[in-house]
């Protein structure tokens, strides 16, 4: 009798974990824009407590996110081919030309905010609104579209990327907060509870219309997850450690709003909501490439230690620190005009 060995090989992955950085920064860049057109548009004094992290939250990570894509591309001077070449078919050449429109407008959105140009920002707020659409789309179907990846080849998968990017920027709010003056407590808990609440019961209903769909037959993702869930324990860990997340995020978001401003639990509820949103994001790109789109087994994957790996991803999170530093300590030195106003908001709520 002979002994047949296999071995699984091996494979370069065709996405970085620099593109896990990017998705993750720029599908909180665009989200953001919800909450800044809410803020500029309401006549609630409290949502002006918001305003000074919620403007952070938005400046930094929509300049960290160029800056993951042009990583990823190995080459800056790849960025450049998408415009001497340009081809309209392509997402990522039309992302080259929607991704620099989004960075200016948030850029103009944040100075018409300092600088207390309220009619000049409630424009520019809908004009951002409008091209971070571009961007969640842009983003979402550059994945979605490829047949090959069943697990990706799904109109659920922009949304959910959307949702969980939503529940990335309020808790990247909350964190930045606490570097402000007031900190969480001079916020207006009950938006942010109530915004969040929306976020993480509409996951779980695309949850459950991913799983009925995939039930009646008419999801192929559902098929190769299911296929996956039943196979390898890892993705079946996976899954089951994504359910009981969402259940934990709902439980803590159900608590009052004055639990929420407690400075360990809104430290901690920050934490999840921005981890669930990343780990998502990995699982998609990372994880799913380790899956064979012919042969059985999974690939061998191991993240290097170098700029494609580890160290640049530490260095994407040093780069969000050192802007959120900077601009912290910019809006200290140099007040936005209408922060008299945001003090006595906050004194009268």
């Amino acid at each position: 009798m002979s002994i047949i060995e296999i071995l699984t090989p091996a494979y370069e992955v065709a996405w970085l974990p620099w593109a896990v950085q990017y998705f993750f920064l720029v599908g909180m860049a665009a989200t953001s824009t919800v909450w800044v057109w809410r803020c500029a548009w309401s006549r609630d004094p409290a949502l002006r407590r918001l305003e000074p992290a919620l403007m952070i939250v938005l400046l930094c990570s929509s300049i960290a996110a160029p800056v993951s894509l042009l990583a990823d591309l190995h080459q800056p001077g790849r960025f450049w081919h998408f415009y001497a070449h340009f081809t309209p078919w392509s997402w990522m050449s039309l992302g080259a030309i929607l991704l620099p429109v989004f960075v200016g407008l948030s850029v103009a959105n944040v100075l018409a905010w300092w600088l207390d140009k309220r009619a000049l920002w409630r424009g520019l707020s809908l004009a951002l609104l409008v091209s971070a659409v571009s961007i969640l789309v842009y983003s979402g179907f550059e994945v979605m579209v490829l047949r090959s990846r069943p697990l990706w080849n799904t109109a659920f998968l922009p949304v959910n990327f959307a949702l969980t990017a939503a529940l990335a920027s309020l808790g990247a709010l909350l964190l930045v907060a606490r570097f402000l003056p007031g900190g969480v407590a001079g916020l207006p808990m009950n938006y942010i509870r109530r915004w969040s609440l929306g976020v993480v019961l509409s996951l779980i209903l695309v949850a459950l219309l991913w799983l009925g769909s995939g039930l009646m037959g008419e999801s192929r993702s559902f098929a190769a997850a299911q296929e996956l869930f039943q196979t390898y324990p890892v993705w079946r860990l996976g899954f089951l450690g994504s359910c009981a997340l969402g259940l934990l995020l709902l439980y803590m978001l159900s608590r009052p709003a004055e639990t929420l401003q407690g400075t360990w639990y809104s430290l901690l509820c920050a934490a999840f909501m921005l981890g669930s949103a990343w780990v998502f994001r990995w699982i998609i790109f990372m994880a799913v490439q380790g899956v064979p789109k012919y042969g059985a087994g999974l690939y061998l994957y191991t993240m290097p230690l170098g700029s494609d790996g580890l160290l640049g991803m530490l260095g994407v999170l040093g780069l969000c620190i050192a802007l959120i530093a900077a601009s912290t300590t910019l809006l200290s030195l140099f007040p936005a005009r209408h922060a008299p106003l945001t003090a006595q908001a906050a004194q009268t709520h």
